[in-house]
């Protein structure tokens, strides 16, 4: 071990040598950079360092000096990919750097000392997002994100993409002085001046990542206190650092009773019964080497298969702080290695590692920067990179080598694929400078649209969008303008009032002089950002923006979540209590005069629930005449078939007035049929509005005089236009439900009968006998859906007056296997919703959570969303809505997009039923647990893997077109970066498999696109998959996997069989010749 001095590497000034704050190395070793107190940062060659005692050596000392700060740099740190430099200073600003590959074309300023710049460090970005110091930085392992602490208590993320905040944590109580990264990319920890060290979960965000879609990122995980109570508040810093085994933290400034020690806390359980005790002083910065080590000469190791054996593997840390000592422990070794006492005149400040864990360097706030480098073997025999990284797999880590490029096509498609994913965040970043062209409107059905176009981008395919988004039951949603906006007239901006205020804010100085505050022009604007939305959307809200699917973190669940109570909002904001009413004969606002004056006339001073208010009932005479019919009459008649039937459904009561429209009242367009004629009930006549349709249902409301129930008044249906009636009938029985759209009309019958007419009132088929009563009707276009009291399920097409398949019944998933083995009788789970896709499918929706649908070609049952994957899928926020809104105008023209939404309908279904009913919060729970357990390392990746296969396998079922797509994509990037070579060839083989090409399709004049039952299955042997054609589908799944080189062997023969690089090689010489 040698200590090297060199005099030049100093932050020198006129009279003294300024204090030296931090320092850090690149991450290919090449590179030393340090922040001092005069305001520079500067990048030193650590090859001139290491031959500072060399006077033959003439290279370079210091490459490069910035000064874009205003005061004090406390930190610096390069990111992981070594793209990018970050420093943070007490002008509460942090200042992004990336180097210019171009040689500087400039000298030394005039006027100054400087020497000569070598390289040329440009500020990429100014990050503002703090209220005071920046004290520390930190950089996630993959660079996703950069992590800023401060004095402010707050702890900033950044996107490591496009540098905008992602989130601010306000966790602490106190300054924040610490953060350090798990080397796993699971955690970060922060250490503050409140005495803690918390722990916060997170997940990698994409490149197209926003503040809204990391919402529910960053956790806090655990907060540790016991090693640090009663710690002294007088250091500068709390510089904590992680194990490159990712096995412990060492927590600086802690206490171990009245000595001052570094706290070791060990992974997943997050306690602390080891402490490095020695220094005399307060610890202010620890650092482990990111190497780990042998106690054995690697030929001699003994191997488990593995690599080496983890019982060897040691790792080294060096801890200084305010007693200007150096301490290096190891940890196969009590007591520490090196004990290096004196080395500066004031504390030690920061510690840097070289990447390949052989030299130390040391800054002081003395203004020295010191070497400490060891001899290979001193510290033990180092393991290899790749060695060490695999020490990290247990933790579930995806992080791999860069791989090699098998060959120039491989290099075109990862050229390709990396254009496609940055295209979303270039556009979205334009879009926020104002730089975004204006949105145009999209033509759907023949009508134009004023709703934004602007679609999810995955991968860099952007699907259009059709204004009108569809719902389950084939309703649309009504538009949410205004009539100000809607006529084009112009609002006053509601925060002008605010911008005016903060506009004219005064601050103080420190040196006592008024300023007033500047205000950012991203604060200031008064329109709606063009940022997509929260992922917690309506299945009815417009697209405003791209969607990322990245994957988010697991649904937080531990918390007690309550529905609204009986006042709705209002009251859980303003409180249930109301204001007592003023009588109008009152003077005053007396409670005892109140109801004296109410008492006058004999009534009781009871309180009266009105819409005026809380106020005095008043005596009044009994009611005389007719009273009102209630909203039902009595319940319907049950058929005996329900005393000895497993699944007895609640039958609705019997009303006595009935009614249902379809069409849209608001006077939007409707496409005209040419095959109506003018008397054609729905019939627009050549009028731009469709006309609004009601069916209406009268029951008898008294029973017959002769008490017999066959000698009842008829109920009486009628069907009207906008008032105007277009036909009647009468049905023996009473009606209980009604149903309806544009191809016809249906009801069910107290009997258990179902009725169904044509538009024009034509009887379409006998009446339907059914064995007992329905409790719920559904219709979607030709289809009709009913479901009895004893459970069975009943679809019809009313058009071709046939059945899919036979009845079904819902006692699978009641769970009556299980409740009828108990000894008592036990509720079972009710079914909140019955719908009906496009092409016929039932989907059913539980109380508990759980979505089926069923599947006619197999005759089963099909569980598409459960409270499993809330609690253990990464994904499952993820396109929550937008994706079953995706439709393009060409397909609603045709009507090929086929349950769009079935999804989203169903996991919005499992996330209220499990945050109002704490359905999961025991599986949470047990999620965390198991997260902490040795041999769950990878349930995280393995339950979002599945949950992503999951989806897959629903969408392709239920012939779901755009939802497929998306959710294929996202599958297909998620197995990619986790290097699931099987999976992938297995997916690019299930592609492939009858790709004759969609261009001889298209000289067929068959339409791309054809939806039908044949192409639901991998191995369907025709062109198309989920009506997509294969080869499409297949050149998207290509491009996403392109970026990842250790699948190149598998990706480049599938694209070579595409043809896709000499599409790219064409694409690139057409480019040339434009240029």
């Amino acid at each position: 071990m040698r200590f090297i001095r060199p005099v030049w590497l100093t932050h020198s000034g006129e009279k003294k040598d300024f204090e030296v704050y931090s320092c850090h190395v690149s991450p290919d070793g090449s590179r030393l950079v340090t922040a001092a107190g005069d305001g520079y940062v500067r990048v030193w060659s650590t090859e001139a360092a290491f031959n500072a005692a060399d006077p033959s050596f003439n290279g370079p000392r210091q490459l490069a000096s910035m000064s874009y700060h205003s005061g004090t740099i406390h930190t610096v740190r390069f990111s992981g990919n070594g793209r990018y430099l970050a420093s943070g200073a007490d002008d509460k600003i942090v200042c992004v750097y990336t180097l210019d590959p171009h040689p500087p074309t400039h000298n030394t300023a005039f006027g100054t000392d400087e020497p000569p710049p070598v390289e040329t460090w440009k500020i990429h970005r100014r990050l503002i997002g703090h209220d005071n110091d920046v004290q520390d930085l930190g950089w996630s392992h993959d660079s996703s994100i950069l992590v800023s602490v401060g004095l402010d208590s707050k702890v900033v993320v950044w996107s490591g993409y496009t540098f905008e905040k992602l989130k601010t944590i306000s966790g602490h109580q106190s300054l924040v002085k610490g953060i350090t990264f798990d080397p796993a990319n699971k955690y970060f920890a922060t250490a503050s001046d409140d005495r803690t060290v918390k722990l916060w979960r997170f997940t990698s965000p994409g490149p197209n990542s926003t503040a809204y879609d990391q919402m529910s990122n960053f956790v806090l995980e655990k907060s540790i206190e016991n090693p640090f109570k009663g710690s002294p508040l007088t250091t500068y810093f709390r510089r904590c650092s992680w194990s490159p085994d990712g096995n412990h933290i060492a927590a600086a400034n802690a206490v171990n009773g009245p000595v001052s020690s570094v706290a070791i806390v060990n992974r997943s359980i997050w306690d602390s019964d080891i402490h490095l005790i020695g220094h005399e002083g307060p610890v202010e910065v620890c650092a482990f080497s990111p190497r780990l080590f042998s106690k054995v000469r690697p030929s001699n190791q003994s191997t488990d298969g593995r690599g080496p054996n983890l019982s060897n593997l040691v790792t080294v840390i060096a801890c200084a702080g305010q007693d200007k000592a150096l301490s290096i422990w190891i940890t196969s070794n009590p007591r520490p290695l090196v004990i290096s006492q004196g080395m500066a005149v004031k504390s030690l400040s920061d510690l840097a590692w070289t990447p390949d864990g052989l030299n130390l360097f040391v800054t002081s706030l003395d203004g020295s920067i010191i070497c400490v480098s060891f001899e290979p073997g001193e510290l033990g025999y180092e393991v290899s990179q790749e060695e060490t990284e695999k020490t990290l797999e247990r933790f579930g880590t995806g992080r791999r080598g860069a791989g090699i490029i098998e060959g120039t096509d491989g290099l075109l498609i990862e050229e390709k694929s990396r254009e496609d994913e940055l295209r979303g965040a270039e556009g979205r970043m334009g879009a926020l400078m104002g730089d975004a062209p204006p949105s145009q409107s999209l033509t759907a059905n023949g009508h134009d649209n004023p709703a934004p176009t602007s679609a999810p981008a995955v991968n860099g395919f952007t699907p259009s969008i059709d204004a009108k988004l569809p719902l389950i039951n084939g309703d649309e949603p009504h538009s949410t303008r205004n009539d100000a906006q809607m006529n084009g007239q112009s609002q006053e901006d509601p925060n002008k009032e605010k911008l005016e205020k903060l506009k004219s804010r005064v601050t103080i100085t420190k040196d006592g002089k008024k300023r007033i505050v500047p205000l950012l022009l991203s604060s200031s604007g008064g329109y709606e950002s063009s940022l997509p939305r929260s992922q917690l959307m309506s299945a009815s809200t417009n697209i405003q923006g791209g969607k990322d699917d990245s994957p988010q973190t697991i649904l937080d669940l531990s918390k007690p979540f309550d529905g609204l109570p009986k006042g709705g909002l209002s009251s859980l904001l303003l409180g249930n209590k109301r204001k007592w009413a003023k009588p109008e004969d009152a003077e005053d606002d007396s409670l005892e005069k109140r109801i004296s004056l109410a008492s006058k006339d004999g009534a009781v001073p009871i309180v009266a629930n009105t819409t005026e208010g809380l106020i005095p009932a008043r005596s009044g005479s009994g009611s005389a005449g007719q009273q009102p019919t209630p909203a039902f009459i009595r319940p319907a008649i049950l058929n005996p078939s329900l005393t000895v039937s497993q699944v007895r459904l609640a039958v609705p009561k019997l009303r006595r007035h009935i009614t249902q429209t379809i069409g849209r009242s608001n006077g939007s367009a409707a496409p005209e049929d040419p095959s109506r004629g003018p008397d054609h009930p729905l019939a627009t006549n050549g009028r731009q509005a469709q006309p609004e349709l009601m069916i209406e249902v009268r029951n008898p409301s008294q029973m017959p005089t002769s008490g017999r129930s066959s000698d009842q008044e008829p109920c009486k249906i009628t069907v009207s236009r906008r008032g105007q009636p277009l036909w009647q009938d009468f049905l023996p029985r009473s009606t209980l439900l009604v149903t309806g759209n544009e191809t016809f009309w249906a009801a069910a019958c107290e009997d258990g009968s179902i009725h169904a007419w044509t538009p024009a009132g034509r009887r379409l088929v006998n009446a339907l006998i059914l064995e007992s009563q329905p409790v719920k009707v559904e219709c979607m276009k030709n289809w009709l859906l009913c479901v009895t009291a004893v459970g069975l399920c009943y679809v019809w097409d009313m058009k071709t007056l046939q059945s899919p398949h036979p009845p079904v019944s819902l006692a699978p998933l009641l769970d009556i296997a299980i409740y009828s083995l108990q000894d008592h009788v036990t509720a079972g789970p009710a079914v909140t919703a019955a719908r009906l896709s496009s092409e016929g499918r039932v989907v059913i929706r539980l109380s508990n959570g759980d979505g089926f649908a069923y599947s006619p070609s197999m005759y089963i049952w099909q569980r598409i969303s459960e409270v499993w994957w809330a609690v253990g899928s990464q994904y499952w926020n993820s396109v929550a809505a937008s994706v079953g809104d995706l439709r393009s105008s060409s397909e609603a023209k045709d009507g090929s997009n086929v349950s769009a939404g079935i999804i989203p309908f169903l996991e919005g279904g499992t996330r209220t039923e499990s945050m109002v009913r704490g359905k999961a919060v025991m599986l949470q729970r047990l999620v965390k647990q198991l997260l902490s357990r040795e041999g769950y390392e990878g349930f995280e990746s393995t339950v979002s893997i599945a949950h992503l296969e999951n989806r897959v396998a629903g969408t392709l079922m239920l012939g779901s077109k755009e939802e497929f797509r998306v959710y294929l994509y996202m599958y297909a990037k998620r197995i990619g970066n986790e290097g699931l070579k099987s999976k992938v060839e297995e997916l690019l083989q299930g592609l492939l498999g009858g790709n004759g090409g969609d261009d001889e399709m298209e000289a067929t004049g068959s339409p791309v696109g054809k939806r039908n039952a044949e192409d639901r299955t991998w191995d369907n042997g025709t062109e198309y998959l989920c009506g997509w054609p294969r080869k499409k589908l297949q050149k998207g799944v290509l491009s996403i996997l392109g970026k990842n080189r250790d699948l190149h062997r598998i990706t480049v023969p599938y694209a070579k069989l595409l043809g896709v690089p000499e599409e790219l090689e064409h694409e690139s010489e057409d480019e040339m010749m434009v240029s």
